[in-house]
């Protein structure tokens, strides 16, 4: 089987989630099952080195780069929105199937395509989301649905809002979790932990938020609620958030100023992948009471390295996390503010929940969603009317 992937999101110099989630899922795919080709799609009219030295890895497992030269990737997208122009026209058409893991699926790919949704945030909180985004989706997804034979998303709550807004069957989406890699993150040890808080100027206690700075995670209230913290408990340890500036975040700057806390407050930037398991390891408790996610791997991530965790009662994150997380209602100042004081205060809870997410976290292995997609592969190979049939939801 001749598999295209559209491998933009894995070369992006600072990954976002799906970055990630792409790059897992073909790790694992090109590991346990490397009878098939494997094409690399992408665009690298700017920063061509760099987008080889991040796919050397699957080059090195028997992938192939197909690269597009001269047309930037935004050049393409832009002129997609106008006109039909078809994706084959950059990069041929031998394939059996397309993936394309970042939600939308261009004209005139090769073969059968198979998109993942992640989620409906621009849907349902819309004004959360950047406006050339949302002007993006609203113009290209509806269309990409109806022309991707499958869907595949990343939990069961996505696939219902996957249902509700874009009216589509729930026959046509298969649900392929994210995962976790615990050989990556797990807790650390001391030395590690005190080396990433230097580069980072993180105090020794410290209270975590990793995620990237954007009207969707929540910070705002998240700082309202740290700041109510302090009132109470003026030994509380400082907040460290840790990620890069994302859409409309000069308002999480503004709120820290406006309630006195910025000495309380500490703003990182963005971390190095490389040093992410060793700032979740050393935190005391990690802190991501998002008001929307698709899965949320930052909580997951954060039990794998033992971390004590507080997340949100909304959208996917009660599925992720079970009950390996205290919960807190993401509209509530007090209520986040109440989860917090909890866990600082009762050591016994914290070391009851890092047990419990270390167990949680061996769940998410990124064996089972590559698994789960491969067999959406096989099975639209094997369909000719183009029906998903249900895949394996065993690793």
């Amino acid at each position: 089987m001749k598999i295209a992937i559209d491998a933009q999101p894995i070369i992006e110099s600072q990954k976002t989630g799906i970055g990630f989630y792409e790059y897992y899922i073909i790790t694992q795919m090109m590991k346990h099952w490397s009878g098939n080709d494997y094409i690399l799609n992408y665009f690298k009219f700017r920063r061509p080195r760099e987008a080889e030295a991040a796919l050397q890895i699957f080059t090195e497992k028997g992938g192939k780069l197909n690269a597009c030269t001269w047309l930037p990737r935004s050049a393409y997208r832009f002129l997609c929105t106008l006109a039909p122009v078809p994706y084959s026209l950059f990069f041929g058409g031998k394939a059996d199937i397309t993936l394309f893991f970042n939600f939308i699926a261009p004209p005139g790919a090769a073969g059968r395509n198979i998109i993942v949704v992640y989620d409906m945030a621009y849907l349902a909180f819309p004004e959360t989301v950047r406006f050339r985004t949302k002007t993006m989706l609203d113009v290209s997804l509806k269309a990409s649905v109806r022309r991707a034979a499958a869907i595949i998303t990343i939990s069961e709550f996505s696939k219902n809002e996957i249902v509700k807004y874009m009216g589509v069957s729930p026959e046509r989406i298969a649900i392929a979790p994210g995962g976790v890699d615990t050989r990556v993150f797990y807790p650390v040890g001391a030395e590690r932990i005190n080396k990433a808080k230097k580069k980072y100027s993180i105090p020794d206690t410290y209270l975590l938020y990793a995620g990237t700075l954007e009207p969707r995670k929540n910070i705002e209230r998240l700082i309202e609620a740290y700041a109510k913290l302090v009132n109470e408990e003026p030994s509380a340890p400082p907040l460290v958030l840790a990620g890069r500036k994302g859409w409309l975040y000069e308002s999480i700057f503004e709120k820290v100023e406006s309630l006195g806390m910025e000495k309380r407050v500490i703003f990182t930037g963005y971390i190095d992948d490389a040093d992410m398991p060793a700032i979740l390891s050393g935190a005391m408790i990690f802190v991501f009471p998002s008001l929307y996610e698709g899965f949320g791997m930052p909580p997951l991530e954060a039990m794998a390295c033992g971390t004590p965790t507080l997340t949100s009662t909304s959208a996917s994150l009660p599925e992720v996390v079970g009950d390996a997380a205290v919960k807190a209602d993401p509209y509530n100042a007090e209520d986040i503010k109440d989860g917090m004081k909890r866990l600082i205060n009762d050591s016994a809870l914290r070391g009851d929940l890092s047990a419990k997410g270390l167990e949680r976290a061996k769940q998410f292995n990124w064996e089972r969603p590559a698994r789960i997609i491969m067999d959406v592969c096989k099975n639209l190979l094997t369909d000719a009317k183009g029906i998903l049939s249900a895949p394996s939801q065993k690793s």
